[in-house]
Parts: structure tokens; C-alpha cells; sequence
């Protein structure tokens, strides 16, 4: 039968044993969505931060890897930003950006993590190792406030960091949770990231009640879709054509993670490594698989409206991440300290594009993912950027910073060369007042960024 006058609620969802399912937005559901800003026309808007610890490769030896040579539109795209290309048209490359509140101002060594605390946040963070934490509201928390009422989490914060941080240091001086997350609800409370794809999923799809309880579904049921296939059918029979097959989609794509997510459990257990070198029990042993993964789910989320903000980390500052998969014998840190050696600063370009590439692989995923009137692209804005630019000189001056999407803000084909020194945190005010939060500063911003004049 399908659906006319009758309605669905937006917040239908299917229920299982141990789980609850949410639903992406539907035809059926539009008739019920009664303010006109929730309409199709004009669906909930998403955000999502992204983060590439130890800056890029910049422009020092005459090939310019990160920043275009040509500002306007149609920009020549450099090797990293190559990956970002066919999104050309949804694309703002803004430079010259500062984060002066990242540098030490009296407070000596310990960039990297200022770089990270300092990124979404825009304020100088406390020098401490213990529990008296003091940075700021960061962007993603001012913008999740405004929807935290509409959907089941208010936000959304991923990484990719081992079990322990063993692998790899924190800053003397500072705590280390100023390093292993970008998300501060209040200046004194950072909000912990999680980089285990299975507990990202039950966060996402459990009912919550205990973990344990969804895992016994799944001997029992083998994935947690079959222990609602009553709910499921019956729900098909009310939907129209386009609504089944956006339905089933939506479902074939939550089999699928599900399943990669049981083989690195499989693969994870059966691995000849000792502990201590394994990437995390359930975890993609490949840096590529886990970040594709985890980005799957974030999508995942955005389509069910399970959630409307989020916050992605590639890793920690100074972590000791190896990528046997680019035939590197180096790890993350000791690559970014090129020294200015043109065979150094090329490998670490490659490593930079390599992310890119990834963060490429969630633009088209959300391209592809029809969101009422559009796609999940169309109404999203992500930022994508680094709080260093050159990090073989701990530099926070003309910070890699990319904006995909916005298009209610932001014109896309541009490169945008803003005065040198100009702070980073006038880009983060005009993000949160394109998210419709309507505050007049933010961390050391001296107005809004206006980028499309």
C-alpha cells in the first residue's frame, strides 16, 4: 500500500532484540514533518569536523603541495587536495588562517597538543597533567546544542587511536586528553572519542541496554536486521516504491558494516601478533579499513538522523601510527619533521593525500545518499583541515583548511587567500552561525569570515 495522507513519525524506528533501528528520511514521513524548515525542501542540516594530525607538506621547495597557487574560482588543485577534485563545484580552500592561541605564549614546548585542543575551540589551553582541564566550548558542542533536542545522540566523536597510548607520547606538561579528542561541552569537559567500530555500532544501533545482550542476538541471529524482520515487513508493506528502495538500501549498507565489523572481530582473535601490536581488538588491522569503516558508520548515522554533528580524528599528535600499506618504514610523527629535504617532504605528501583520498571516500558515499529533496552532501558542511600547517616547524600560521558542502554559506570553487595572520577562529564563527546559532564571537575571532564577496 502506499503511503498518501497517512504519516509516518520521523522518529519511526524498527526494534530487535537488543537494538533499535532508526530509519533514513522517507516520502511517508514528510506529510507528518508540520514546520516547514523540517520539511524535504528544507531537510536538517549536518556537520562534520575532520582531522589530520601533523599538519601536510606545504609549500617550501618549490612544488606546492597543499595550498593552491591560483585564488578565485577554478583554482588549480594541488597533489593533496587532488583526491577533492570532482567535489570542485562544493569546495572552499581558505588560507592564511592563524591559531595564534596554539602557540606557546609563555607556556614552552607542547604545540601538538595545543594543535589539537586549540583546533575547534579557539582559546589557549591550561598547561596541565592533571584533572584541572581548561579549553573552551568547541564549535561541534555550540552546534550540537541547537539539535540535541531533534535526535537520539547529540554528536557524534570517532578516531583513529590504539587501546593505549603507549604508542606514541603526550606533550610534557600537558594532559593527554587535550590530544585525544576535538569535542569540549564546557572549558573544563572534553568529550572522549572512540575509535572501536563495534562500540560505535551499538551506540548507534542498540536499544541501550547492555552491550552484552546485543551480542548474544547476534550468535543467536547472526546480525541484528534478522531480529526485527517482523517490523521490517510489516513497515515495507505501508511504504511506497521509492520509499522500499531507499529503505532497502539504507538496510543493505547496515548488513555490510555490520559484517566487515564481524570480521575484524574474526580476524582480530585469530591474529598471530601479541597484544600489545595489534591495532585494537575488533579493529581493522589496515589503516584504510578502519577509517572507511568508521566513516560508513558516521554516514550511517547522518542518513538515520541518529545524529547531526561530528568530530573525526586520523589519529593523535605524535603517535607512533605506521602505514605499511604506502611501504613506509617511518611512522606519522618522525614523517612530518622532513627538514625540508624534498625526497622526505614528498613521501610525507603522499601520506597527506592518502588522507585526503579517504576523506574523498565519505564526500561520495554522502553524494550518493539521497536526503529528501537531495543527497546527505547537499545538506551537510564538513571542514577538513590540520591545527599545524608546517609541523617540521611547529607552525600554526596559514593553517590546510578545506569546507565541502554549505552551500547555504559558502559559494564552493573557490580559494580564498585571507590576509596572513588572519585568526582561524573567524571561520569557525561564521561555521557556527551557518549552523544557525546565532553568537557574535568565538574563542580569539575578531568578526566574521565573509568569503564569498
Amino acid at each position: 500500500m502506499i503511503v498518501t495522507k497517512q504519516a509516518l513519525p520521523r522518529r519511526t524506528v524498527l526494534r530487535g532484540i537488543g537494538t533499535t533501528l532508526a530509519l533514513p528520511l522517507l516520502d511517508a514521513m514528510v506529510p507528518a514533518l508540520t514546520a516547514t524548515q523540517k520539511t524535504a525542501a528544507n531537510p536538517a542540516k549536518r556537520f562534520g569536523f575532520f582531522y589530520m594530525p601533523n599538519g601536510v607538506s606545504m609549500n617550501h621547495t618549490g612544488v606546492d603541495y597543499w595550498k593552491p597557487t591560483t585564488t578565485g574560482p577554478n583554482f588549480d588543485f594541488t597533489p593533496i587536495l587532488k583526491p577533492l577534485e570532482p567535489f570542485r563545484d562544493r569546495l572552499t580552500i581558505v588560507s592564511g588562517m592563524h591559531h595564534r592561541s596554539a602557540e606557546s605564549l609563555g607556556d614552552g614546548n607542547g604545540d601538538h597538543t595545543r594543535s589539537t585542543g586549540t583546533w575547534l575551540t579557539g582559546v589557549h589551553i591550561k598547561r596541565t597533567e592533571g584533572s584541572d582541564l581548561r579549553a573552551g566550548v568547541s564549535v561541534d558542542q555550540l552546534i550540537a546544542s541547537k539539535f540535541k533536542r531533534e535526535t537520539a545522540l547529540p554528536s557524534l566523536e570517532l578516531a583513529i587511536l590504539p587501546d593505549s597510548l603507549l604508542n606514541g607520547g603526550c606533550d610534557t606538561g600537558y594532559s593527554c586528553a587535550y590530544g585525544t579528542t576535538l569535542a569540549w561541552s564546557s572549558p573544563t569537559t572534553p568529550l572522549p572519542t572512540q575509535s572501536s567500530p563495534r562500540l560505535v555500532f551499538e551506540q548507534l544501533f542498540g536499544d541501550g541496554g547492555p552491550a552484552s545482550q546485543q551480542r548474544a542476538a547476534l550468535k543467536v541471529k547472526g546480525s541484528i536486521l534478522d531480529s526485527a524482520t517482523e517490523e521490517m515487513a510489516q513497515l515495507q508493506a505501508k511504504l511506497g516504491p521509492s520509499d522500499k528502495s531507499t529503505l532497502s538500501d539504507y538496510l543493505d549498507v547496515l548488513r555490510e558494516v555490520e559484517r566487515r565489523i564481524q570480521r575484524a572481530e574474526e580476524t582480530s582473535a585469530e591474529s598471530p601478533l601479541p597484544e600489545y601490536q595489534r591495532p585494537g581488538m575488533g579493529m581493522p588491522d589496515r589503516f584504510d579499513d578502519h577509517v572507511k569503516l568508521m566513516f560508513d558508520l558516521q554516514c550511517l548515522a547522518y542518513q538515520g538522523d541518529i545524529t547531526r554533528v561530528g568530530t573525526f580524528m586520523y589519529g593523535g599528535e605524535q603517535r607512533a601510527r605506521m602505514y605499511p600499506e604506502l611501504g613506509f618504514s617511518e611512522n606519522h610523527h618522525s614523517m612530518s619533521h622532513h627538514g625540508n629535504n624534498p625526497e622526505n617532504m614528498e613521501r610525507y605528501a603522499k601520506l597527506c593525500t592518502w588522507e585526503a583520498q579517504l576523506f574523498g571516500y565519505l564526500v561520495e558515499k554522502m553524494k550518493a545518499t539521497p536526503d529528501g529533496d537531495g543527497s546527505l552532501l547537499d545538506h551537510s558542511l564538513l571542514m577538513f583541515g590540520a591545527g599545524m600547517s608546517d609541523a617540521n616547524i611547529h607552525s600554526h600560521m596559514d593553517l590546510p583548511t578545506a569546507i565541502i558542502g554549505g552551500s547555504w554559506a559558502f559559494k564552493g570553487n573557490r580559494h580564498v587567500a585571507t590576509r596572513m595572520g588572519t585568526p582561524l577562529s573567524n571561520l569557525l564563527l561564521s561555521v557556527v552561525n551557518a549552523a544557525g546559532v546565532p553568537i557574535e564571537a568565538f574563542g580569539d575571532s575578531s568578526g566574521p569570515l565573509d568569503i564569498n564577496s
